[in-house]
């Protein structure tokens, strides 16, 4: 069993993981369905294979599965597309409203608690967030149609919420990670196969861009998710999606590496309100016996004071 302080840790390794995806999916020589065929195909094996042969595990089809598949499916094909089409900073911080959308689901869907901190990092996110839309974003070489990629990214905030709350389920009431692992293995199969008769034939690419799109597969969504659906059984929803926050910091920052797209200095203040808050939020989040009753959502001990 993962204990809640590295439970936490994992969650911001595969934030590290995720935050490489806007970068490589613009990688030029790819459309946003052969990014995605490429990407979902190769995820799905890579979390396969390590839920069969490092886990000694299968894949079950339980109740919750399906339709945490199908969500995360589509936060897939929408964030592969908004990303070609707006800029990395636009695509990652509209998806960055989930914490918004399980704050009010949370409890009725999981039964889960939220406290005066959950809610002061809410009103952080959306400053953050207030920021980051000041500015207008012209179409460039890299972003495109940046209305339509900026709706795309809003409706993927939407399904990435649900996701999030499917994998909690999961967490809860299987004995294991299998749960969780299960609905991302089918999501990104189910990812390709809504993609691959859109990407063919396949494009005449360098070595380097294929490298690229492959690595999206195997780390940025397989080895990511290796660390998330273990850590999300000991962290709750709304806390696993605040500390993915960290990912629309450092989305924007490699697209800028790569490809010299600027988010703008609202996008940086905005960057900078939401990670600061969300450092905040992992320093002080509680610890202990408290943090496993409130994320299993056990009453404490005593009476809480925060509501």
């Amino acid at each position: 069993m993962v204990s809640t302080p590295v439970a936490r840790w994992l969650v911001l390794a595969s934030a590290l993981l995720f935050s490489t995806g806007g970068a490589a999916i613009k990688t030029e020589a790819f459309s946003a369905a052969q990014v995605s065929a490429v990407r979902s195909g190769i995820a799905a094996i890579v979390l396969a294979v390590y839920l069969v042969l490092v886990r000694g595990g299968r894949l079950k089809i339980s109740p919750g599965i399906l339709p945490a598949g199908v969500l995360y499916a589509a936060t897939l094909t929408l964030f592969v597309a908004a990303n070609k089409l707006t800029t990395a900073a636009n695509a990652i911080f509209l998806q960055a409203v989930a914490p918004l959308y399980i704050l009010v689901l949370g409890p009725w869907a999981l039964g889960e608690r939220w406290t005066s901190r959950d809610l002061a990092h809410v009103g952080a996110l959306v400053t953050g967030l207030a920021f980051c839309f000041l500015g207008q974003q012209a179409p460039s070489t890299s972003a495109p149609d940046p209305a339509t990629g900026n709706l795309l990214a809003s409706v993927a905030g939407v399904t990435w919420a649900g996701t999030l709350l499917f994998l909690r389920h999961l967490g809860k009431t299987h004995a294991d990670d299998s749960g969780g692992l299960g609905a991302v293995i089918v999501g990104n199969a189910m990812a390709f196969l809504v993609a691959i008769p859109f990407a063919w034939p396949p494009p005449s690419a360098s070595a380097t861009a294929w490298a690229t799109v492959t690595c999206l597969g195997v780390f940025q969504i397989g080895l990511a998710y290796v660390f998330f659906t273990r850590a999300i059984r000991q962290v709750s929803a709304l806390e696993a999606s605040l500390l993915l926050l960290i990912e629309p910091v450092l989305n924007p920052m490699w697209a800028w590496l790569v490809h010299d797209e600027s988010p703008g200095a609202y996008t940086l203040a905005g960057g900078a309100v939401i990670v600061s808050a969300t450092a905040l939020r992992a320093a002080t989040a509680p610890r202990g016996q408290e943090a496993l009753r409130a994320t299993s959502g056990t009453p404490p001990d005593r009476p809480s004071v925060e509501r």
